[in-house]
């Protein structure tokens, strides 16, 4: 099912469906590439498609985990800034970050099992949120980092 496919009047259905969509797309942009391209360096910053997923995989532990959740990133284990979340590790593969980008997403899912949109929660370092400010700050990120995904996977394709 499409995300226009829910009901227009269900909000948190249809809020859930574009998330879904644009985790998928990320995951989509790996299909048939090698851990070689997905790992190549094709603009000026240290960003790289496999470190792409790797960023998005961090950013939605911050908001569902520390921010929903209210563990901090010490105690989750995750780096501290966004710049430090592109980093590659040298056993970093498609496998081992798509797997981590899953559990990361089936953990999201979980955590805002049970909460309405109106939920304010607390683990923001900027003060309480509701819960539908998360969702649009993650559908923000993603669709932002869905159209680098896009520009890296063409340009690999372009110059292979």
């Amino acid at each position: 099912m499409g995300s226009f496919d829910v009901p227009l009047d269900d909000e948190r259905t249809q809020l859930d469906a574009f998330v879904e969509e644009y985790r998928n797309a990320l995951e989509i942009a790996f299909n048939g590439l090698t851990e070689e391209q997905t790992r190549r360096r094709l603009v000026s910053s240290a960003t790289t498609l496999l470190g792409l997923l790797k960023h998005v995989t961090w950013m939605q532990r911050v908001w569902f985990e520390e921010c929903v959740g209210g563990t901090s990133r010490r105690e989750l284990g995750l780096v501290q800034s966004p710049d430090e979340s592109f980093r590659l590790a040298a056993d970093d593969t498609v496998a081992s970050v798509t797997a981590a980008h899953r559990e990361a997403c089936a953990t999201a899912r979980a955590v805002v099992a049970d909460l309405s949109l109106d939920t304010v929660v607390t683990g923001h370092r900027a003060g309480p949120r509701t819960l539908r400010w998360v969702y649009l700050q993650v559908l923000r990120e993603l669709a932002h980092h869905c159209g680098h995904a896009d520009i890296l996977r063409e340009q690999l394709l372009a110059a292979d």
